[in-house]
């Protein structure tokens, strides 16, 4: 498995966002700020997405200038090298290592950055910006797009005009390329290993804590930086709450238990969900309940091809549910009156799917001019119907109460249909009782 650092994927990055850019502007990237855990003890730090999207810089305090019209039209502030700092936390690049390392044409420090940007601000009409999270920055910034339009009247230029970069990143983002599903199959094979470790180890008097050791050791050991989201180990009666991240309950054998975990591998994400029976087989009744979320997941699936709308293997999936639904009497039918009426919301309460890359709920429109978006090739997402009864519904049978299930794959749209990217992760009743039934 190997990461992204080929130099030639960024720089034709950068090259496409410039030309998205266009003439008479600028765009200022900056980096994720650093945040404090407790006191003075941070978390562990992670780039933000779009900054190393086009930089392939993960290093704090950063921003990254694209400016069109400059013959430095790719420019980098950063940390200047510090012997002292770096003794402590780590070596830096500094100004040489980002542009001979990471491709810029220009690098300075970044106490620079309001100096250098003044005198781009005075010459461009548009400035591209993302207003966000880092608010020291967005002051910073607004700051100086004040002054140049101050002096606007005088120099007859200057910047005017504010604009989101988002959503030109984020359409590139949604558009999967070889090296991007190359690390997405990386970190999904990864999961995979934890999954169906998972399902050997689960047993009954263990905590779940300990199942969420293993996946994560899974991750780790096989080179991931870790969950792309806190892990969902839920047994019994907590598969009915769809975040649950606790993970501090006894398991019983024979109860189900729902985990949603993906590793992320090179700044990518993977997501998987499978329930399954804790060092057992399934009861009839789970079984039962199982094999409709499993029916509807497929039919989900089924669905995904070019050209039709990402709303259509939600729609799919849930007539497979609502039908199994009235079948056991959970939502009373007809089914095109359940449907219409949707009391079945109150036991699939989510929609079936969302976009998956650098972010687990990936960026990118679900819908344009309106309408639900068209599926087109390369873009991935994922199809995840369940059932959730919480063990306190007075409304629903009494032998159904405190059961969740899910079941989620990450699926790529071809030039031609789809790829179940997670294949390997077993769903069906024979396979995860093989499994689940094993020495462990």
């Amino acid at each position: 498995m190997t990461a992204i650092t080929n130099a030639d994927i960024f720089a034709d990055r950068r090259r496409r966002f410039l030309d998205a850019i266009g003439p008479g502007a600028i765009a200022i990237i900056p980096s994720a700020p650093v945040a404090l855990r407790s006191g003075d003890v941070e978390f562990i730090y992670r780039q933000d997405n779009d900054f190393y999207y086009l930089t392939g810089f993960a290093e704090p305090e950063s921003v990254a200038l694209f400016a069109p019209d400059s013959q430095e039209p790719f420019m980098l502030f950063v940390r200047a090298r510090d012997k002292e700092r770096e003794t402590w936390t780590g070596r830096r690049a500094g100004i040489e290592g980002a542009v001979a390392d990471y491709g810029a044409n220009r690098a300075f420090t970044i106490d620079e950055l309001d100096g250098v940007l003044r005198r781009h601000l005075d010459k461009v009409d548009r400035v591209y910006y993302p207003l966000g999270a880092n608010e020291r920055m967005n002051a910073r910034i607004l700051e100086l797009l004040r002054a140049a339009q101050a002096m606007r009247p005088r120099l007859g230029t200057g910047a005017h005009t504010l604009l989101d970069p988002r959503e030109l990143i984020h359409e590139a983002r949604l558009h999967k390329r070889p090296e991007e599903l190359a690390a997405m199959r990386a970190a999904i094979a990864i999961s995979a290993e934890a999954h169906k470790a998972a399902m050997r180890t689960a047993r009954g008097g263990m905590m779940e804590w300990q199942v969420e050791a293993t996946v994560d050791y899974a991750f780790r050991s096989r080179g991931a930086a870790g969950p792309s989201y806190p892990s969902i180990i839920a047994s019994g009666p907590n598969a009915a709450t769809l975040h649950y991240i606790n993970n501090d309950r006894e398991m019983r054998t024979g109860e189900l238990l729902l985990i949603d975990a993906g590793c992320e591998y090179s700044f990518y994400a993977s997501d998987v969900t499978r329930t399954f029976p804790i060092g057992a087989r399934f009861t009839p009744l789970r079984r039962d309940l199982y094999e409709i979320v499993l029916a509807a997941q497929l039919k989900g699936i089924e669905a995904i091809k070019p050209g039709i709308k990402f709303d259509d293997p939600h729609d799919a999936a849930v007539r497979i549910l609502v039908e199994g639904m009235c079948r056991l009497g959970l939502v009373k039918g007809p089914v095109e009156d359940a449907i219409r009426a949707g009391a079945w919301r109150r036991y699939y309460m989510h929609r079936t799917s969302h976009w998956l890359g650098m972010d687990v709920h990936d960026v990118g429109l679900y819908r344009v001019g309106g309408e639900s978006r068209t599926l087109e090739p390369g873009m991935v997402l994922t199809v995840e119907p369940g059932i959730y009864i919480a063990s306190d519904d007075a409304e629903a049978p009494e032998e159904f109460r405190g059961i969740g299930i899910r079941i989620e794959d990450d699926i790529l749209v071809t030039a031609d249909g789809h790829e179940v990217m997670t294949a390997a992760v077993p769903k069906t009743v024979a396979d995860i009782e093989t499994l689940t039934t094993s020495a462990g």
